[in-house]
């Protein structure tokens, strides 16, 4: 690591370092998004450094354009309101709404609850090139925070008590150089791309395409069921069937930058 980032690194860990980036609200949910400058980052992981998780090698350099993305995942108290405007079903585990968990996030929605969701918000659901540069931020780190493992500043098995989920908003030394909260720890956060474990493989060494079919959709980001770092990672690959519903599952948005 170089002494420029080691120093950065050291400033944002004590509190006096902070990016700036344009923020704005999404009119129709009301979430919050923040934006993620173009350019081309390092995504997936060289071989050996992915935990034995083969499906993140090899390690590749993707551009992107500008996209916004959003500051938290989609909260019960949004979900509910898209709920009386659509009669879309409910989450599983959400028949009951409790005002207490208003600013947690919404769970047990598929994949398919998901995109309906970010649709009727006027967004979409992020691909993995967004969520990894976005998890990463501009330094290019294994975790949002850094390129080391720590348990205080995500919610996960190890720190939620008797509790599953926390607020959104919570957390907030774990947030991410671009902005955004808990995308490590908290609720998995369903991608738009289907699965393949040799995707990296197959794709250019500039940039990856997205798998144009499968039987699996992609999640990222570690949930508050687990307390193994591996999963914490950036770069970690989980795959569930798009009808999949579950406590740790939730959505992020991305709108595209005109």
């Amino acid at each position: 690591m170089t002494d420029s980032r080691s120093g950065m690194l050291r400033q944002m860990e004590q509190g006096r370092f902070r990016v700036e980036h344009p923020l704005v609200v999404n009119a129709k949910d009301g979430s919050l998004l923040v934006q993620v400058q173009a350019g081309a980052f390092e995504m997936g992981s060289a071989e050996g450094e992915g935990e034995g998780n083969v499906n993140e090698d090899p390690r590749h350099r993707v551009e992107l354009p500008a996209y916004w993305i959003g500051v938290y995942t989609v909260t019960n108290a949004q979900y509910l309101r898209f709920m009386d405007a659509t009669g879309h079903r409910a989450p599983d585990n959400n028949r009951h709404y409790q005002k207490k968990m208003a600013d947690h996030p919404v769970t047990d929605v598929s994949w398919d609850d998901s995109l309906a969701y970010a649709r009727w918000a006027g967004c979409k659901l992020a691909s993995e090139t967004q969520w990894e540069r976005a998890c990463r931020g501009p330094l290019g780190l294994v975790y949002p925070w850094a390129d080391e493992w720590d348990e205080t500043k995500c919610r996960n098995d190890k720190n939620k008590g008797s509790d599953q989920t926390s607020v959104v908003y919570g957390y907030a030394k774990g947030v991410s150089g671009w902005g955004t909260y808990n995308q490590s720890g908290n609720v998995w956060e369903w991608c738009t791309d289907w699965y393949d474990e040799s995707h990296y493989t197959g794709s250019p060494k500039e940039g990856a395409r997205e798998p144009k079919r499968g039987t699996s959709r992609v999640f990222r980001g570690g949930s508050w069921r687990y307390a193994d770092p591996v999963f914490f990672r950036a770069a970690y690959r989980g795959w569930y069937d798009p009808s999949s519903r579950g406590g740790g599952l939730g959505i992020r948005l991305v709108r595209e930058t005109p």
